[in-house]
């Protein structure tokens, strides 16, 4: 009797680390705080600045509030929703010699880690393109109706939101590989590619 106790008692496994794990893989939102400010501050100046003629009629207030919403975006988004959301953080560092320096990082996916899921990067990088997109439009949109005194703001918000853009889009591919070159790269494989099963082809009709 003793004997079978202790044969039930060292087959049963208590493995507590798998099951967060499994729970991690099933949460779609991990960081919901970061998700929601990832997006507030860049929403928020955007409707802000589409409806603030309703709430005053002061453009140095409104101007002074959409700049401020611009910048909490540019520094949330650059310096905490990128690093837990995708896994990326860009910055600049000056060495010894006064030299400025551009690092670009990208964290190691592992399942132990902070890394957003799926669902945070979809929503990141949606709301990174997207909205630079939609200031873009307000650039021209205040050239047409000439309300130049809206236009240096315009001109602050695609800056701010480009430049995280710009410099996550680095992080993605890698900081010391340029755009062109990964797209290059892309096409040459591509063609490479096509004609190496062309030649296939026709190396198999011809011993047919």
């Amino acid at each position: 009797m003793k004997q079978s106790l202790v044969d039930d008692t060292e087959d049963v496994s208590l493995d507590f680390g798998n099951e967060e794990e499994l729970a991690l893989r099933k949460a779609k939102i991990r960081h919901p705080l970061a998700t929601f400010f990832h997006l507030f501050f860049r929403v928020s100046a955007i409707i802000t600045y589409l409806f603030c003629d309703w709430f005053s009629k002061s453009f140095v207030a409104c101007f002074v509030t959409i700049l401020l919403l611009l910048s909490f975006d540019f520094w949330s988004v650059k310096n905490v929703t990128g690093r837990l959301m995708v896994g990326l953080r860009w910055w600049n560092q000056i060495d010894e010699d006064g030299k400025s320096h551009w690092i670009f990082e990208a964290k190691k996916v592992s399942l132990n880690n902070s890394t957003g899921t799926e669902a945070e990067a979809r929503i990141f990088w949606l709301g990174l393109i997207i909205c630079p997109l939609i200031w873009t439009v307000f650039f021209f949109s205040t050239l047409f109706s000439l309300k130049l005194k809206w236009l240096a703001l315009v001109i602050a918000g695609i800056s701010l939101q480009t430049a995280n853009l710009y410099g996550y889009i680095h992080c993605k591919i890698g900081g010391q590989k340029s755009i062109t070159k990964v797209t290059s790269r892309f096409l040459s494989q591509t063609v490479f590619q096509r004609v190496s099963w062309r030649s296939v082809k026709m190396n198999f009709k011809s011993l047919v």
